[in-house]
């Protein structure tokens, strides 16, 4: 028995190493890890030896893998594969109920699916920006961003917040934050519902502080190891609270969330944008947008550029508010 037992797992340790994902390069080295995406004529591997590498797919001599992959090939639409096993130089065995070789340099996309019912996912952001000026007046302007969500079964949590501050030759100039709840239950793989609660405080404005309620259904067109894009549309309640006064209404919102992932994951851009349409006469819309692009240094450092517009249209005047900020942050 224990002749039997040492044997069973020798036999699993020679075999272990046969079950990561396998790359054979044109100049005769062979990769081994675990296959991340293709997209931009870029495969990302991620090894226990090296991180997460980018490889040029045309620099791939044929690969293996026993994971499930959503494939995109030049012409076709995209097909799932239960395996990918090497076929020859330029070539591989596509797996999927039946048996197919193909060319490699006819696949575009490799993305592994993700099933609508998973354990948990966790991912999100946090940029800083800090800005100095030491002219005639001394200015100092400090922002932080973030935003995280926690997916769970058919739910998903969205936290997201910012927090501003700036000083003018050591007087405030500047002090305000904002923070955002959404929860977000699937009844189906696209289709979902929103339930959101919004608060912000800014003690240099009129409106010293707001809070919203808001429900309504959204749609996931995507949502893969690329990125994913979401469009929501909600009916809110605002409170608005100012020294003159308190103001209550209703509001109709549109909003999108996208991010897409460039270059083999090195290039993130993404857009979150919000147009409300109040209930009442004397505002027409408010729009809360931002644009950005990230560069990824590595596994969790990011370099980020953003773009912010924001604008209120209202008794026939329009009034905008645009930034450009230039950060560093982390990722996961």
């Amino acid at each position: 028995m224990l002749l039997r037992s040492l044997f069973t797992l020798l036999a699993y340790l020679a075999c272990a190493p046969l079950l990561a994902d396998t790359l054979w390069l044109n100049n005769g080295d062979r990769l081994t890890g675990e296959i991340i995406l293709l997209d931009g004529g870029k495969l990302a591997l991620k090894t226990k030896y090296a991180g997460q590498v980018l490889i040029n797919w045309k620099d791939i001599d044929t690969l293996r893998t026993d994971k499930p992959l959503l494939i995109k090939r030049e012409g076709l639409d995209s097909q799932h594969s239960q395996s990918l096993e090497a076929a020859g130089k330029g070539m591989v065995r596509l797996h999927n109920g039946t048996s197919e070789i193909v060319p490699l340099a006819s696949i575009r996309q490799m993305v592994p699916p993700r099933p609508m019912l998973r354990d948990r996912i966790w991912e999100g952001n946090l940029d800083a920006k800090l800005d100095l000026e030491r002219n005639e007046n001394k200015t100092d302007e400090w922002k932080l961003k973030g935003d995280t969500r926690v997916e769970h079964g058919r739910w998903r949590h969205v936290l997201s917040g910012e927090l501003e501050k700036e000083s003018k030759n050591g007087a405030r100039t500047e002090d305000n934050w904002e923070m955002e709840y959404d929860l977000d239950r699937f009844f189906t793989e696209h289709w979902f519902v929103r339930g959101s609660h919004e608060r912000q405080v800014d003690d240099f404005q009129f409106v010293e502080r707001q809070r919203s309620y808001g429900l309504g259904p959204g749609y996931r067109f995507w949502d893969s190891e690329l990125g994913r894009f979401d469009l929501i549309t909600q009916f809110s309640r605002f409170q608005l609270e100012s020294d003159d006064g308190d103001l209550d209404f209703n509001a109709y919102s549109f909003e999108w969330d996208f991010k897409r992932l460039l270059s083999g994951t090195r290039f993130e851009i993404y857009s979150k944008a919000q147009v409300q349409v109040p209930q009442i006469s004397e505002i027409d819309y408010v729009l809360d947008s931002e644009f950005g692009l990230r560069y990824r240094i590595n596994g969790w450092a990011r370099l980020s550029l953003l773009y912010e517009l924001d604008q209120l249209r209202g008794l026939g005047q329009t009034s905008s508010d645009r930034h450009y900020l230039l950060g560093v942050g982390i990722g996961w």
